[in-house]
């Protein structure tokens, strides 16, 4: 007979697998209960009743909507930058020998290890000893570097597992070298290089510390929401919250169905 102990030693990784992604996924289902909230007060703390005013008008808070736009905004384009230098950064040390390799993969790695506070306050006094005048300028270029490890990081895992010999049999059928790349090399490293555009953006849009030090009277989402959180929490902020939950998980699902599909479709 199976005894209960056998059998949770059997499913022991499962169920800590599930318990481990219940407690990341409950903060998200708490925003997304709460943003149906009608609260008696300034504070979205305490369940009243079921409402779908925030829904109905989610730019209802002033400067709310602003503050996302320009999030939305910086996180876009240091994604497009931290993505592109990223990806040529993660090709160079991995394809090719140069001197200071070993040093430059280990400051490209630094910003991943050292702590926000630290990057916040060197960049800072950087921006302030330059007489740069903070602002949306400096909080992007501040994303970009930060951003920019991740970047590597994903492309770099991608590129070491890829098959040389796939690019030497497209030479060998006279492709030349920008369409090796973009027939052969670009589709194959195409994943991680999502991978880590999908994580520069996440990573950015988020962002507090480092956008707080070098933001000036700049006000983007994550300073918002903390700014709101000292006299007052609207519903509004969990309304854009959640919103942005389900756009990410269907992005990932999305991910998912093309990949299963692309595995479908090559020849066994």
């Amino acid at each position: 007979m199976r005894t209960p102990l056998a059998w949770l030693r059997r499913n022991l990784v499962v169920i800590a697998g599930l318990g481990t992604l219940a407690y990341m996924i409950l903060p998200n289902v708490v925003v997304t209960v709460f943003s149906f909230n009608n609260p008696s007060g300034r504070f979205n703390y305490a369940w009243q009743e079921f409402s779908l005013d925030a829904w109905k008008d989610p730019c209802g808070v002033a400067d709310m909507c602003g503050s996302l736009g320009l999030s939305l905004q910086i996180a876009l384009w240091s994604t497009l930058a931290a993505t592109a230098l990223g990806t040529a950064i993660a090709f160079a040390l991995v394809r090719y020998r140069f001197r200071a390799r070993g040093a430059v993969n280990s400051l490209i790695f630094l910003p991943m290890a050292m702590p926000e506070i630290v990057m916040a306050a060197s960049l800072l006094a950087l921006f302030l000893n330059m007489g740069i005048q903070l602002g949306f300028w400096t909080i992007l270029i501040a994303h970009i570097m930060f951003c920019l490890s991740f970047v590597v990081a994903a492309v770099k895992a991608r590129v070491l597992s890829m098959d040389p010999r796939l690019e030497e049999a497209a030479r060998d059928l006279y492709a030349g070298p920008v369409q090796t790349f973009v027939r052969v090399t670009l589709p194959i490293a195409a994943p991680g290089i999502a991978a880590g555009a999908l994580l520069s953006f996440a990573l950015s849009f988020d962002d507090f510390i480092i956008t707080n030090f070098n933001s000036g009277n700049t006000v983007t989402f994550p300073m918002f929401v903390w700014g709101s959180a000292q006299r007052g929490t609207p519903v509004q902020i969990n309304v854009i919250g959640t919103a942005m939950f389900v756009i990410a998980v269907l992005v990932v699902l999305a991910g998912q169905m093309v990949g299963n599909r692309r595995k479908k479709a090559q020849p066994k």
